[in-house]
Parts: C-alpha cells; structure tokens; sequence
C-alpha cells in the first residue's frame, strides 16, 4: 500500500512542475521573443514482484535454485524530465521604435539528428564578457550609446564588438548593417545554433550554450534571414492550449490528490480498526 502513496505523490509532484511550466508561459505571452516550454513526463523504472515464499516455479530444465513465483511488474511513479523550450518562430508586430529589432527566419539547415531545423539568436555580452544567445530584440540605447538589452547585455557585431552608435537616429538594413549620419556603423551578428536543444535556458530570453561558441551565420550560404527595425517578434505561446493544458494538469493533480486521501483512509482503518485487539 506505500508504493502507491508513492505512486501517487510523484503524480501529484509532476503535475504540480507542469501547472507551474504553464503558468510562466501564460505569464510571458507579452515577452517579445519569448520561447514556450514543454513538458517531456518519464515514468520511473518498473519493478518487477515475486512472492516471498519456499514455492518453485516449475521449469523444462533443471536449475540448482528455487524461482520465487512472479506476481507481476508495478509501476514506481512518474516525473518531469525536463523542460524543452519550442523554438518555433513568433508573430511579428509593429513598434516604431528604431531601437526594436525583429530576427525572421529564412532558409535554416536540417538538423541531420534531429530531424528538424535549427534556429538564429542575436548575439549579446555583458561586462564579465560572458556571452548569451537571445530572439527578445527589444533594445535600447544606455547613456553611452552602446546598443543593449534592457537587461545590460550589449549587442555585439559581426566582429564580437559592442555596437556604438551616436544617437537613436540609425537605420537598420535587413541585413542587419546599421548605417547612421550615411556612414556605416556595423553589422549585428547572429548566431545559429543546429540543435537549440543543446542549449540552457537561463531567464529573461537568454540562452547559455554549454558547446562553445556558436558559429556566426553570416556567410553562410545555407542560411537566409531578415531583420526588420521597428518591428519585435512576439512569445510563440499559444494561450488557448496554455489554459487547456493548465486545467488538464490540475485534474490530474486532483485525481492523484484523491488517490492519496484514499490510500489514508485505508491506512487509517488498516491502524485503528483491523489491528485494534480486543
């Protein structure tokens, strides 16, 4: 009877992890670039139950020990593995802002492991010169003029530069050059990364890659994109399937709840009555 509370609390305990996965979708679906997360759900091993008695199971072949009869295999629960970011391009809205820059996808190579497409990220640094990957092209100017993240993170160039530009006046090409006063400034780089699974979520758009650097996608012949200033791509959440799969998650949380309280009260009749000597 405890394998089941076990059972059942590591039901409740997933899918107390996926309510909370869909709440912060649903809580960023204004973020501009923001990637919805995915559950992937993975049942512990199962186990196999033998009777624990002198019983032999008989056998064609002779063996020198005893087969404890098998009663037959139970499930040890279930947990969240990970979660996976969907790196499936946003929505792209209209700001005004010269400052806001939209990252469109083109023509992107096939993953051969995968199977899929890889995706591009603007390429940003902060002060330490730690380098982070993000899709959230809300920038801004700080008071030097180095264009930014609203976080701090600098935005760097094909060069792994930090972008200087001398006002808010400055046109970005799709390309990415940015030309101000007729005179060009830089190209923002950006990155592509084959497999974005590979990649760390760290908060507030950023990514970490754990496999070094990744290549610039300039130059390449094989990938194709656009930048359109002015412009953000919105969060890929879908709040319609967010809700439906919050509420999903939080029956089944109500079930295992139910299955707990259950296993309690048989525990609790098991303890005061049936061993109750009289």
């Amino acid at each position: 009877m405890l394998r089941g509370f076990y059972t059942a609390a590591s039901g409740m305990m997933a899918q107390q992890r996926r309510i909370e996965m869909w709440t912060n979708n649903i809580a960023n679906a204004n973020t501009p670039g923001y990637k919805s997360d995915q559950a992937a759900l993975r049942a512990f091993p199962e186990l196999l139950l033998s009777r624990l008695d002198k019983a032999t199971v008989p056998t064609k072949t002779p063996r020198s020990f005893p087969l404890q009869p098998t009663i037959g295999s139970i499930n040890t629960g279930v947990y969240m593995q990970e979660l996976i970011p969907n790196f499936r391009q946003g929505d792209i809205k209209e700001t005004g802002q010269p400052t806001d820059i939209a990252l469109i996808n083109g023509t992107l190579p096939v993953d051969a492991e995968t199977g899929k497409e890889g995706t591009l990220f603007f390429v940003v640094q902060n002060e330490n010169g730690d380098i982070r990957y993000t899709r959230n092209g809300n920038f801004t100017l700080n008071p030097q003029g180095f264009l930014t993240t609203n976080d701090g993170w600098y935005v760097l160039d094909e060069n792994g530069r930090r972008i200087q530009l001398p006002s808010t006046n400055f046109t970005v090409n799709a390309d990415g050059t940015i030309v101000a006063n007729n005179i060009r400034i830089a190209r923002i780089n950006i990155a592509f990364a084959a497999n974005p699974n590979t990649l760390v979520k760290e908060g507030n758009g950023l990514f970490r890659s754990e496999n070094g650097v990744l290549p610039s996608a300039l130059g390449n012949p094989n990938i194709t994109y656009t930048l359109k200033q002015g412009f953000l791509e919105r969060a890929n959440v879908d709040l319609n399937r967010a809700m439906t799969e919050m509420l999903s998650a939080y029956r089944a949380f109500e079930a295992n709840q139910k299955i707990v309280q259950a296993y309690d009260r048989s525990m609790d009749k098991a303890v005061n009555e049936i061993g109750r000597l009289k």
